[in-house]
C-alpha cells in the first residue's frame, strides 16, 4: 500500500486536484482511500457528493471522546468504492487543529481502516502548512511520496519551496521524499517554464501541467469530480494522465530547496519582476508569514 500526501498554498486547487486524481485511481481498479486532513473537511465532498462529511473530532465531541467511535461513523463509501475520512479540528479559535490530523489517523489506524486491501492512500493536508499536527503525514513517515500542487504565481511558488523545506528537515530521519510538483495552471505567463525550472531547482520534476478549464468549477456545483461529471472531457483526461503518471513514478528525491534570493532570482529570469522590484514586492515579512 503506498501512502501519498499532497500539499500546497491554501487556494491553490490541492482538494480539488487530490479528488479527480482519486476518482481516476479508482476508475483505473485501484482501491484508494482519501482522508482529509483539513478543518473545512472539503477533501472528500466530490466523491460523496455532500456539502461535507461528518469529522473526527465532531463526532467524538458529540459523543464524548474518539473511544466512543467505531470505525462505519468515520469512514464513509463513495464514488467507485473510495474510502473516505475527514480529521476536522476544534472549534473555531479553540485549540490546534492539527491535532485532529494525529487523533484521525491513529483511529483510522488502531481500527483497521488501512486493513482493507487498499492500493493507495491519499492524504489531502491543509495549505502550506508543514509544521505541528499537519507535517504528520511527513513526520511520522505515514506518507512516503509527497506531491506539492503550485502554480505560476509568486506565493504558491514561496509556499512550495517552504513545503519542500518540511520535506528535507524529516527526510533524514525517515522515508519520505519528494515525489513532484503538480501545476494547477493559473495562466500566468511562461507558467510552463517556470515551473519545470522550480522542479529542477528543488531536484525534482514537474509530474504534470493541469490547463485551468471552467468544466471543474461546474463539476464542482454538482458536487462531483470531473471524472464522474463530464468524463469525455479533455479535462478528465488530463487527471487520468496525472493519476497514471503518479501510480508508475518512481522519482521519488530529497530535495534542494532555494534560498529566497534564489527563488527572486528565479522570477527575475523570467521576466516577473525586475531586480529593483524585487525588495519591494517581496518582503521579508512577506516570506516569513508563508513560511
Amino acid at each position: 500500500m503506498r501512502q501519498i500526501a499532497i500539499y500546497g498554498k491554501g487556494g491553490i486547487g490541492k482538494s480539488t486536484t487530490t479528488q479527480n486524481t482519486v476518482a481516476a485511481m479508482a476508475e483505473m481498479g485501484k482501491k484508494v482511500m482519501i482522508v482529509g486532513c483539513d478543518p473545512k473537511a472539503d477533501s472528500t465532498r466530490l466523491i460523496l457528493h455532500s456539502k461535507c462529511q461528518s469529522t473526527v473530532m465532531e463526532l467524538a465531541r458529540d459523543r464524548g471522546s474518539v473511544e466512543d467511535l467505531v470505525l462505519e461513523d468515520v469512514l464513509l463509501t463513495g464514488y467507485r468504492d473510495i474510502k473516505c475520512a475527514e480529521s476536522g479540528g476544534p472549534e473555531p479559535g479553540v485549540g490546534c487543529a492539527g491535532r485532529g490530523v494525529i487523533t484521525a489517523i491513529n483511529f483510522l489506524e488502531e481500527n483497521g481502516a488501512y486493513d482493507t486491501g487498499l492500493d493507495m492512500v491519499f492524504y489531502d493536508v491543509l495549505g502550506d502548512v508543514v509544521c505541528g499536527g499537519f507535517a504528520m503525514p511527513i513526520r511520522e513517515g505515514k506518507a512516503q511520496e509527497i506531491y506539492i500542487v503550485t502554480s505560476g504565481e509568486m506565493m504558491a511558488m514561496y509556499a512550495a519551496n517552504n513545503i519542500a523545506k518540511g520535506i528535507l528537515k524529516y527526510a533524514s530521519t525517515g522515508k519520505v521524499r519528494l515525489a513532484g510538483l503538480i501545476c494547477n495552471s493559473r495562466q500566468v505567463d511562461k507558467e510552463y517554464e517556470l515551473i519545470e525550472a522550480l522542479a529542477e531547482r528543488l531536484g525534482t520534476q514537474m509530474i504534470h501541467f493541469i490547463p485551468r478549464d471552467n468544466v471543474v468549477q461546474r463539476a464542482e456545483l454538482r458536487r462531483q469530480t470531473v471524472i464522474e461529471y463530464s468524463p469525455e472531457v479533455a479535462q478528465a483526461q488530463e487527471y487520468r494522465d496525472l493519476a497514471k503518471k503518479i501510480y508508475e513514478n518512481k522519482n521519488f528525491v530529497i530535495p534542494t530547496p532555494l534560498e529566497m534570493e534564489e527563488l527572486e532570482d528565479l522570477l527575475v529570469k523570467y521576466g516577473f519582476l525586475s531586480a529593483e522590484e524585487v525588495a519591494e514586492t517581496v518582503p521579508e515579512e512577506v516570506a516569513e508569514t508563508v513560511a
